[in-house]
């Protein structure tokens, strides 16, 4: 499919195709799915949502990202019930920046095995093809229920108050106007709704940005930051209450520094699926992350936060 520019409504200028030729670049074996995924099984001896390693779009965070936006859901959504009804009911959820959808399917999975059933999901992206490429890895897995919808995360084409619950699972740092990212979550999410933010490689502690070592991986017009009191000033404007925050520091170096050790012992393997540039990219990126985080220059956090009732 060409990638020439098809205005969406709220879509910064050009930020389709920027974001389109990194990631392209990053990962473009995910753009053949029916063959990368037919190696990740040969070498994984597994099917499933996750790929191979966490490397399916996942982010810096990975599979592990996923188990904690799926745990912050599962327990805010099951709190105070007690053993006699512990689950939740059924819930409408959104990923704002889905991507190929991989993050999406893993904690849509995860969220199931938590109790916590997703009557409806919904992956949300600006770039055509991602969403595409999301749609036939949906199909050839028969998932039902899983929409792929192409639009900018500030303008998304859903009615009010029509989600359960909102999660970025490390995009926010894609974002050009992450304020209106939050603001449309809030104008998505039902009275007492639920955002969860993991923040990767987005949130700094004041305005001075990451290193330009940092920028060398993760380039100006692909990558956003914000500082963190910018960040809870966008989530009070934008409606809601009880914003959780939970440093990630000292789990993000160690996780980091796994999946480095992962890359690096299975780099054979690897660079035979998706290639040996995207293998440098992807260390590249791992390693740049962890150590703006070792300097304290980004703040790997998660959020956790509810619409406000009334607001």
């Amino acid at each position: 499919m060409p990638n020439a520019e098809i205005p969406l409504p709220g879509a910064a200028p050009g930020q389709r195709g920027v974001q389109y030729r990194y990631h392209r670049e990053l990962f473009p074996a995910l753009h053949d799915w029916e063959s990368t995924e037919r190696s990740i099984v040969e070498f994984t001896g597994e099917e499933g949502a996750d790929g191979l390693l966490g490397l399916d779009q996942m982010g810096h965070f990975g599979p592990q990202g996923c188990d904690l936006v799926a745990e912050a859901v599962a327990e805010a959504l099951t709190a105070g019930r007690d053993s006699a009804h512990s689950g939740a009911a059924p819930v409408d959820l959104c990923e704002l920046g889905s991507g190929f959808g991989g993050a999406l399917r893993y904690t849509v999975d995860r969220l199931a095995a938590l109790g916590v059933g997703v009557r409806r999901a919904s992956g949300v992206d600006l770039v055509v093809e991602h969403c595409a490429v999301s749609g036939r890895i949906s199909r050839a897995q028969g998932r039902e229920g899983m929409t792929e919808i192409c639009a900018d995360a500030t303008a998304v084409p859903l009615p009010d108050a029509a989600l359960d619950v909102v999660v970025v699972t490390g995009s926010m740092p894609h974002f050009p106007d992450p304020g209106g990212v939050v603001r449309e979550a809030g104008r998505l999410l039902r009275p007492g709704g639920l955002l969860v933010l993991t923040e990767e490689v987005s949130l700094t502690p004041g305005a001075a940005g990451p290193s330009e070592a940092f920028r060398a991986s993760h380039p100006r017009d692909v990558f956003f930051t914000t500082p963190v009191a910018e960040r809870l000033r966008q989530l009070d404007h934008a409606g809601f209450s009880d914003v959780a925050r939970h440093d990630l520091g000292e789990w993000a170096i160690a996780l980091l520094a796994d999946r480095l050790k992962v890359v690096r012992i299975f780099r054979g393997s690897v660079t035979a699926i998706y290639g040996a540039e995207s293998v440098d990219l992807i260390r590249g990126t791992l390693t740049a992350a962890r150590d703006e985080y070792l300097a304290g220059r980004l703040l790997p956090t998660l959020f956790l936060a509810r619409r406000a009732e009334g607001a």
